[in-house]
Protein backbone atom coordinates (compact mmCIF):
# COMPACT_ATOMS: atom_id res chain seq x y z
CA UNK A 1 0.00 0.00 0.00
CA UNK A 2 1.51 3.33 -0.83
CA UNK A 3 2.42 5.92 1.96
CA UNK A 4 -0.04 8.56 0.73
CA UNK A 5 -2.85 5.85 1.16
CA UNK A 6 -1.24 4.49 4.56
CA UNK A 7 -1.77 8.58 6.08
CA UNK A 8 -4.84 9.22 4.42
CA UNK A 9 -5.80 6.19 6.16
CA UNK A 10 -4.99 7.40 9.11
CA UNK A 11 -6.08 11.00 9.04
CA UNK A 12 -9.36 9.56 8.54
CA UNK A 13 -9.75 7.71 11.86
CA UNK A 14 -8.31 10.59 13.37
CA UNK A 15 -10.80 13.33 12.28
CA UNK A 16 -13.62 10.78 10.92
CA UNK A 17 -14.80 9.40 8.10
CA UNK A 18 -15.64 12.55 5.66
CA UNK A 19 -11.70 12.36 4.79
CA UNK A 20 -12.23 9.58 2.24
CA UNK A 21 -15.17 10.78 1.01
CA UNK A 22 -13.30 11.74 -1.53
CA UNK A 23 -11.70 9.29 -3.81
CA UNK A 24 -8.10 9.18 -3.62
CA UNK A 25 -5.83 9.54 -6.86
CA UNK A 26 -5.44 5.92 -7.24
CA UNK A 27 -9.50 5.37 -6.86
CA UNK A 28 -9.57 7.24 -10.22
CA UNK A 29 -7.87 5.92 -13.39
CA UNK A 30 -9.05 8.18 -16.18
CA UNK A 31 -9.50 5.41 -18.06
CA UNK A 32 -13.22 6.09 -18.65
CA UNK A 33 -13.08 9.92 -19.00
CA UNK A 34 -14.26 9.94 -22.40
CA UNK A 35 -16.58 7.11 -23.72
CA UNK A 36 -17.24 3.31 -22.16
CA UNK A 37 -17.18 0.51 -24.61
CA UNK A 38 -21.04 0.34 -25.65
CA UNK A 39 -21.26 3.67 -24.54
CA UNK A 40 -23.41 6.08 -27.55
CA UNK A 41 -21.53 9.18 -28.78
CA UNK A 42 -24.07 11.67 -27.87
CA UNK A 43 -22.55 14.25 -30.22
CA UNK A 44 -22.79 12.36 -33.60
CA UNK A 45 -26.28 11.06 -32.61
CA UNK A 46 -27.84 14.51 -32.57
CA UNK A 47 -25.81 15.52 -35.64
CA UNK A 48 -27.85 12.72 -37.65
CA UNK A 49 -30.58 13.39 -36.04
CA UNK A 50 -33.71 14.69 -38.26
CA UNK A 51 -36.17 15.94 -35.68
CA UNK A 52 -36.13 20.12 -36.28
CA UNK A 53 -35.58 21.23 -32.35
CA UNK A 54 -32.14 21.09 -31.24
CA UNK A 55 -31.59 19.24 -27.81
CA UNK A 56 -31.23 22.23 -25.76
CA UNK A 57 -34.15 24.01 -27.32
CA UNK A 58 -36.33 20.95 -26.20
CA UNK A 59 -35.40 20.63 -23.15
CA UNK A 60 -36.29 24.49 -22.87
CA UNK A 61 -39.39 23.41 -24.23
CA UNK A 62 -39.81 20.62 -22.16
CA UNK A 63 -39.64 23.07 -18.51
CA UNK A 64 -41.86 25.63 -20.19
CA UNK A 65 -44.43 22.37 -20.45
CA UNK A 66 -43.71 21.70 -16.72
CA UNK A 67 -43.82 25.18 -15.56
CA UNK A 68 -46.82 26.87 -13.27
CA UNK A 69 -48.08 28.68 -15.99
CA UNK A 70 -48.72 25.77 -18.20
CA UNK A 71 -48.90 22.69 -15.72
CA UNK A 72 -48.49 20.09 -18.69
CA UNK A 73 -51.66 21.13 -20.29
CA UNK A 74 -54.36 21.88 -17.42
CA UNK A 75 -53.33 25.32 -17.09
CA UNK A 76 -53.15 26.68 -21.18
CA UNK A 77 -56.47 24.69 -22.09
CA UNK A 78 -54.45 21.84 -23.35
CA UNK A 79 -52.55 23.93 -26.03
CA UNK A 80 -49.15 22.99 -25.53
CA UNK A 81 -50.34 19.21 -26.38
CA UNK A 82 -51.11 17.66 -29.24
CA UNK A 83 -54.33 16.34 -30.72
CA UNK A 84 -53.01 12.85 -30.86
CA UNK A 85 -51.30 13.11 -27.77
CA UNK A 86 -51.32 9.77 -25.31
CA UNK A 87 -50.53 9.70 -21.43
CA UNK A 88 -49.18 6.44 -20.64
CA UNK A 89 -47.58 4.91 -17.18
CA UNK A 90 -46.53 2.01 -15.91
CA UNK A 91 -50.20 0.65 -15.55
CA UNK A 92 -52.37 3.58 -16.72
CA UNK A 93 -53.00 4.30 -20.17
CA UNK A 94 -52.40 5.25 -23.11
CA UNK A 95 -55.24 7.57 -22.76
CA UNK A 96 -55.83 10.52 -25.37
CA UNK A 97 -55.60 14.08 -25.06
CA UNK A 98 -59.44 15.01 -23.72
CA UNK A 99 -59.60 11.82 -20.59
CA UNK A 100 -56.03 12.99 -19.39
CA UNK A 101 -57.35 16.68 -18.72
CA UNK A 102 -60.33 15.23 -17.57
CA UNK A 103 -58.98 13.12 -14.87
CA UNK A 104 -56.12 15.52 -13.89
CA UNK A 105 -59.27 18.47 -13.48
CA UNK A 106 -60.88 15.73 -11.61
CA UNK A 107 -58.01 14.75 -8.69
CA UNK A 108 -57.13 18.28 -7.87
CA UNK A 109 -54.05 17.30 -6.19
CA UNK A 110 -53.00 20.27 -5.38
CA UNK A 111 -56.23 21.73 -3.56
CA UNK A 112 -54.88 18.72 -0.88
CA UNK A 113 -51.60 18.74 -0.66
CA UNK A 114 -48.29 21.80 -1.19
CA UNK A 115 -46.41 19.46 -3.54
CA UNK A 116 -42.51 20.30 -4.33
CA UNK A 117 -41.74 18.78 -7.27
CA UNK A 118 -38.06 18.33 -7.23
CA UNK A 119 -37.37 18.04 -10.95
CA UNK A 120 -33.48 17.02 -12.03
CA UNK A 121 -31.76 15.48 -14.52
CA UNK A 122 -33.24 16.51 -18.20
CA UNK A 123 -31.26 15.29 -20.70
CA UNK A 124 -32.71 14.34 -24.45
CA UNK A 125 -32.60 10.86 -25.80
CA UNK A 126 -30.17 10.05 -28.38
CA UNK A 127 -31.50 7.26 -29.62
CA UNK A 128 -35.37 9.01 -30.01
CA UNK A 129 -34.08 12.72 -30.33
CA UNK A 130 -37.85 14.25 -29.75
CA UNK A 131 -38.14 12.68 -26.38
CA UNK A 132 -36.58 14.39 -23.45
CA UNK A 133 -36.55 12.34 -19.89
CA UNK A 134 -36.18 13.77 -16.48
CA UNK A 135 -36.63 12.71 -13.26
CA UNK A 136 -38.92 13.75 -9.96
CA UNK A 137 -38.68 13.08 -6.53
CA UNK A 138 -41.91 14.46 -5.16
CA UNK A 139 -42.54 15.45 -1.61
CA UNK A 140 -46.08 16.46 -0.41
CA UNK A 141 -47.67 17.93 2.47
CA UNK A 142 -51.19 17.16 2.89
CA UNK A 143 -53.44 20.43 3.94
CA UNK A 144 -56.49 19.88 2.76
CA UNK A 145 -59.48 17.07 3.01
CA UNK A 146 -58.46 14.38 -0.36
CA UNK A 147 -60.73 11.69 -1.17
CA UNK A 148 -62.77 11.94 1.89
CA UNK A 149 -58.84 11.33 4.30
CA UNK A 150 -58.17 14.67 6.84
CA UNK A 151 -54.44 15.90 6.88
CA UNK A 152 -53.97 15.32 10.15
CA UNK A 153 -54.49 11.46 9.90
CA UNK A 154 -52.18 10.99 7.05
CA UNK A 155 -49.04 9.63 8.33
CA UNK A 156 -45.63 11.04 9.06
CA UNK A 157 -46.88 14.19 9.64
CA UNK A 158 -49.01 14.71 6.67
CA UNK A 159 -45.66 14.37 4.49
CA UNK A 160 -45.74 12.14 1.68
CA UNK A 161 -42.46 10.95 -0.06
CA UNK A 162 -42.91 9.42 -3.58
CA UNK A 163 -40.15 7.18 -4.72
CA UNK A 164 -38.53 8.36 -7.57
CA UNK A 165 -40.00 8.50 -10.62
CA UNK A 166 -38.37 9.03 -14.12
CA UNK A 167 -40.90 11.01 -16.62
CA UNK A 168 -40.66 11.51 -20.79
CA UNK A 169 -42.08 13.89 -23.21
CA UNK A 170 -42.29 13.05 -26.76
CA UNK A 171 -42.35 16.04 -28.85
CA UNK A 172 -43.66 16.93 -32.61
CA UNK A 173 -41.87 19.49 -34.95
CA UNK A 174 -44.71 22.17 -33.38
CA UNK A 175 -43.16 21.51 -29.65
CA UNK A 176 -45.96 20.38 -28.88
CA UNK A 177 -46.39 17.29 -26.77
CA UNK A 178 -47.62 14.15 -28.31
CA UNK A 179 -46.62 11.75 -25.25
CA UNK A 180 -46.24 11.83 -21.37
CA UNK A 181 -45.84 9.42 -18.91
CA UNK A 182 -43.61 8.20 -16.22
CA UNK A 183 -42.81 4.73 -14.14
CA UNK A 184 -41.14 4.35 -10.44
CA UNK A 185 -37.75 3.44 -10.74
CA UNK A 186 -36.90 2.20 -7.19
CA UNK A 187 -40.30 1.35 -5.00
CA UNK A 188 -38.48 0.98 -1.73
CA UNK A 189 -37.96 4.96 -1.61
CA UNK A 190 -40.59 6.87 0.40
CA UNK A 191 -43.78 5.88 2.05
CA UNK A 192 -46.10 5.48 -0.44
CA UNK A 193 -45.91 1.89 -0.54
CA UNK A 194 -43.67 2.22 -3.99
CA UNK A 195 -46.68 3.60 -6.06
CA UNK A 196 -45.96 7.19 -7.94
CA UNK A 197 -48.35 10.01 -9.64
CA UNK A 198 -51.71 9.95 -8.54
CA UNK A 199 -51.60 5.91 -6.78
CA UNK A 200 -49.07 7.58 -4.62
CA UNK A 201 -51.14 10.01 -3.11
CA UNK A 202 -54.25 7.70 -2.59
CA UNK A 203 -51.87 5.12 -0.68
CA UNK A 204 -50.46 8.10 1.30
CA UNK A 205 -53.66 9.21 2.49
CA UNK A 206 -54.61 5.67 3.28
CA UNK A 207 -57.00 5.32 0.73
CA UNK A 208 -55.45 3.23 -1.97
CA UNK A 209 -58.08 2.33 -5.27
CA UNK A 210 -59.24 -1.87 -3.87
CA UNK A 211 -57.24 -3.01 -7.03
CA UNK A 212 -53.80 -4.71 -7.23
CA UNK A 213 -52.34 -2.07 -8.90
CA UNK A 214 -52.84 0.39 -6.61
CA UNK A 215 -51.09 -1.34 -3.72
CA UNK A 216 -47.57 -2.10 -3.01
CA UNK A 217 -45.79 -4.71 -4.68
CA UNK A 218 -46.38 -8.29 -3.59
CA UNK A 219 -45.52 -11.72 -5.23
CA UNK A 220 -47.38 -13.41 -6.74
CA UNK A 221 -48.09 -16.84 -5.60
CA UNK A 222 -46.42 -18.45 -9.01
CA UNK A 223 -43.04 -16.39 -8.81
CA UNK A 224 -42.92 -17.17 -4.93
CA UNK A 225 -43.39 -20.76 -5.77
CA UNK A 226 -40.91 -20.38 -8.41
CA UNK A 227 -38.27 -19.04 -5.87
CA UNK A 228 -39.09 -21.89 -2.94
CA UNK A 229 -38.19 -24.48 -6.05
CA UNK A 230 -35.41 -22.55 -6.75
CA UNK A 231 -33.85 -22.59 -3.49
CA UNK A 232 -34.93 -26.17 -2.97
CA UNK A 233 -32.83 -26.93 -5.80
CA UNK A 234 -30.08 -24.96 -4.71
CA UNK A 235 -29.84 -26.84 -1.38
CA UNK A 236 -30.15 -30.42 -2.87
CA UNK A 237 -26.90 -29.72 -5.28
CA UNK A 238 -25.06 -28.64 -2.55
CA UNK A 239 -26.01 -32.18 -0.86
CA UNK A 240 -24.87 -33.93 -3.67
CA UNK A 241 -21.35 -32.02 -3.65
Amino acid sequence: MKASVVATALFAIAKGADALSTPSPDAVTGQFSSLLPGEINIQQAFAKSTFPIEPQNLIIRAKEVLSPQIEIGTKDDGKCIADDFEFVAAVVGPIGKEEYLEALGSFKLKDSFDIEQNYFGFTVDPVQTNRVWFFTRQVAKHIAPFMGAQPEGTMDDGVLTLPPQLMHMDFNADGRVKEFGFYTVDRRQGNTGGLGGAFGFFYGVGKPLPIRECQPYKKSFRFRMLGLLGNLGKKFAKKKE
